[in-house]
C-alpha cells in the first residue's frame, strides 16, 4: 500500500507540472493572466483600513486567488511551477491519499476572496485533486475597493486607479471647474495633482485679500500650470516616445523634471524641460518597434521611466 501510495503521489506531482506548462504556454503573450497575485502587491495598492479575525470558515478553493508569500512558486490554478516543489507537495499529497486530517490553512479575505498565509502546498494539492473547499483560519482585510476573481496585478493597479480617480472627483467637484478629464496609468496620481491644486490656491491667497474659492484655484491651476505644460508636450510629439502613457503622466513627470533642473541650473524654461525629459527617459523608435512586437506584456505600467 505504501509504495502504491508513494507512486501515486509522484505521478500526481508529474501531472500537476505537466499542467502548468500547458498553462504557461496557452498563456504565452499574456504572462499575467497565469500569474498568482501577490498579497504584498494587493496591500500596496489597496491600503487596508484595517483586519478582523473571522476564526475557523469553510473556503471554497477556488476562491483562493493568491499568496502571502509563495506567489512565484504556483500559478493563478495552484499548480506548481517548479520542481524543487516536489518533497512538500508529494507528502502533503500522500496525506491526501491516506486520509490523514491535516491541520486548517490559513488566510487573508479581501472582497470575498482569499490569500494564503500558510498552506500554499495544501491548496495545491486540494485544487489538482478536486477538492471543492477547505477549513482554514481567516482574518479578514477591510477595503472600499472591488476585487473579483479574476483580477490581474495589471487589473488591480486599474480599479484602484479608477477608485482613486472616483474619489478625487467626488473631493473636488473637478468636473464642475475643468471640462477635460484626468487620465493616468499609475495609483497615486489623483492624490499628487490635488496637491498641485492646493499648492496653487496657497499661492494665490498669498496675493490675495480674501480667501481664493477652491473651484477658482482649480480653474487657475488647469488655465496657468497644468495646459500650458500639456501644451508643450503635444507640441513637441513627446508622446509618441511614451508608449502606454498619457499626457496627464508626463505633466507630473516633466514637472518633477523641470524643479530638478531648475535646482541645478537656475532658469530653465517649460520648453528645454520638456525636450530634455524626453532625449533622456524617451523610447527610441527601435525600442518601440520591439515594444509593438515583443510577446511579453507591459509587466508595471506604474513604473516610471
Amino acid at each position: 500500500m505504501s509504495d502504491y501510495v508513494d507512486q501515486q503521489a509522484r505521478d500526481d506531482f508529474a501531472k500537476a507540472r505537466i499542467r502548468e506548462l500547458f498553462t504557461r504556454l496557452g498563456n504565452l503573450f499574456s504572462p499575467s493572466k497565469q500569474e498568482l497575485l501577490s498579497l504584498g502587491d494587493v496591500r500596496a495598492a489597496l491600503h487596508p483600513k484595517g483586519e478582523t479575525y473571522r476564526g475557523l470558515q469553510t473556503v471554497p478553493v477556488q476562491r483562493i486567488v493568491g499568496s502571502e508569500g509563495r506567489y512565484q512558486d504556483f500559478n493563478r490554478h495552484f499548480l506548481p511551477r517548479h520542481e524543487y516543489l516536489r518533497g512538500r507537495w508529494e507528502s502533503i499529497d500522500r496525506a491526501h491519499l491516506r486520509d490523514v486530517v491535516l491541520p486548517p490553512i490559513k488566510l487573508y479575505e479581501i472582497g470575498g476572496f482569499y490569500f494564503v498565509r500558510d498552506g500554499n502546498h495544501r491548496v495545491s494539492v486540494a485544487r489538482m485533486q478536486g477538492v471543492l473547499s477547505v477549513d482554514a483560519e481567516v482574518v479578514s482585510l477591510e477595503t472600499e475597493i472591488p476585487f473579483h476573481e479574476k483580477l490581474t496585478k495589471e487589473g488591480l493597479r486599474s480599479a484602484v486607479i479608477e477608485h482613486e480617480k472616483r474619489e478625487f472627483y467626488k473631493r473636488l467637484r473637478f468636473e464642475e471647474f475643468v471640462d477635460r478629464d484626468l487620465v493616468f496609468t499609475a495609483t497615486g496620481r489623483y492624490d499628487e495633482i490635488e496637491r498641485h491644486i492646493l499648492g496653487h490656491k496657497f499661492f494665490l491667497n498669498e496675493q490675495q485679500m480674501i480667501e481664493v474659492p477652491l473651484g477658482a484655484a482649480i480653474e487657475s491651476w488647469y488655465a496657468n500650470v497644468f495646459r500650458p505644460i500639456v501644451d508643450v508636450i503635444e507640441w513637441q510629439h513627446v508622446m509618441a516616445r511614451f508608449p502606454k502613457r498619457t499626457p496627464d503622466d508626463l505633466y507630473l513627470w516633466i514637472v518633477r523634471h523641470w524643479d530638478q533642473l531648475k535646482h541645478q541650473y537656475g532658469d530653465v524654461s517649460v520648453v528645454d524641460a520638456v525636450g530634455d525629459y524626453s532625449r533622456r527617459y524617451g523610447k527610441g523608435i527601435w525600442e518601440r518597434i520591439k515594444g509593438w512586437f515583443g510577446a511579453r506584456e507591459d509587466s508595471d505600467p506604474s513604473k516610471e521611466p
